[in-house]
């Protein structure tokens, strides 16, 4: 054997001996992968009529990381805004709200979105009449359900209102946001916003219906 191939046969059992030292290595200090620490956050939704007032009120919650104005519970996917106005998808105006539970409580935010509508009204909601614009409470799992189910009942019982509360109780599905110009409407357009607001009434029959400003 001369020395070319001796030192290339060297060469050859190196790099073989520092391949199974390098993999040997990895093995003993890689690093387990991350545990995904679970999300902070729930989701609720409802449908109180526009969603823009609707929205308005969520996203100024504290505790509220965010409120998407969309349309769910209807059939057609990805509806447009002209589609459901047309009022023959099926779906409602509602908006999507994210929240931390350590710093509001589902029961709180049920409790605000009753404030912001006519749980009697079955047609729509104040000068916005539809099938779209019905009142509905989308639950996310169990025990916003049963939540729920406790404050419909708790508002039938206060004798309160002349009429049963007409709000229905449904489980959450898929959910479309809304076209991008809707979403903060109260912030992009705010003159609009109230206009809108005035001519519709709301606030004058909401101070009616819960006596209270």
């Amino acid at each position: 054997m001369n020395i070319f191939n001796f030192f290339l046969i060297a060469l050859i059992l190196f790099s073989m001996v520092l391949s199974l030292y390098s993999r040997a290595f990895a093995g003993e200090t890689k690093e387990s992968p991350l545990e995904t620490k679970p999300s902070p956050y729930k989701q609720a939704t409802f449908a109180g009529g526009c969603f823009w007032c609707i929205e308005s009120v969520f996203d100024l919650q504290e505790g509220v990381k965010s409120a998407v104005s969309g349309y769910t519970g209807g059939s057609v996917k990805n509806p447009t805004y002209e589609q459901v106005c047309a009022g023959k998808t099926g779906h409602f105006e509602a908006v999507l709200v994210t929240y931390d539970p350590s710093k509001i409580s589902y029961s709180r935010l049920l409790e605000i979105f009753w404030l912001q509508i006519d749980p009697t009204d079955s047609n729509g909601q104040f000068a916005d009449r539809g099938s779209q614009y019905r009142t509905a409470i989308f639950y996310h799992d169990e025990e916003q359900k049963l939540l729920a189910e406790k404050s419909i009942e708790k508002l039938n019982k206060s004798g309160k209102f002349k009429k049963p509360v007409a709000t229905l109780l449904l489980p959450a599905s898929e959910f479309y946001p809304a076209e991008e110009y809707h979403q903060n409407y109260y912030k992009k357009n705010p003159l609009r916003y109230k206009l809108y607001r005035h001519g519709s009434n709301r606030d004058e029959i909401l101070e009616e219906v819960w006596n209270k400003k």
